[in-house]
């Protein structure tokens, strides 16, 4: 079971009317790193609940568009904000791109995801790096030449590892644990930027 935090991110999430601390994971990362910018069209993974799309589709504006997709039920009030799309689907079951409603690749892909947590650290951070893999395998198909990426990961050797194994596929890749996150927390972000196909 999650517990919330009602630290001074918490308290600025309900003010800013962000539904979860973690925007601010995001602002970090794009403030350091320029992932997102103003009319791209971005896909988030594993949005719900929706505060990476929130930030997103403020950063990039009325041109841009962002489609986000999760197991969950979508978020209704996400459907109100014009230039997001949210879908309830898994990524495997996405055989085409028109399937969310767009013909192109997109110019970023971002993924909060993280598993259901057991509390048994082995387990959760091989169920992570079960959704990390499953992202890099299917990021051909939506993310653009060119494209930047960042995705969350639970700290671990075999995730060290693989991530090792993806650099290549991006002319720039960095780590970050964005100031936001809870001092427990073994998580961070990989972000890629350039992206080779």
């Amino acid at each position: 079971m999650g517990f919330k935090v009602r630290d001074h991110y918490f308290e600025k999430a309900k003010k800013d009317n962000y539904f979860a601390r973690s925007a601010y994971k995001l602002e970090e990362i794009n403030k350091k790193y320029k992932i997102l910018n103003k009319g791209m069209n971005v896909l988030d993974l594993g949005y719900y609940p929706g505060s990476w799309t929130q930030y997103t589709a403020k950063v990039i504006g009325q041109e841009g568009l962002i489609v986000g997709i999760d197991i969950q039920e979508v978020n209704k009030k996400l459907e109100v904000i014009p230039n997001v799309r949210v879908y309830q689907k898994d990524i495997n079951d996405v055989q085409d791109l028109s399937d969310l409603g767009v013909d192109d690749k997109f110019d970023a892909v971002i993924s909060d995801m993280a598993p259901s947590t057991t509390g048994i650290k082995s387990v959760d951070q091989a169920r992570s790096l079960q959704l990390v893999e499953m992202v890099f395998y299917h990021l051909p198909n939506f993310l653009r030449k060119n494209g930047n990426f960042t995705i969350k990961v639970f700290d671990s050797n075999d995730a060290q590892q693989f991530l090792r194994e993806q650099k290549k596929r991006f002319k720039e890749f960095h780590f970050l644990k964005p100031k936001s996150t809870r001092s427990v927390s073994k998580e961070f972000f990989a972000i890629g930027k350039g992206f080779k196909e």
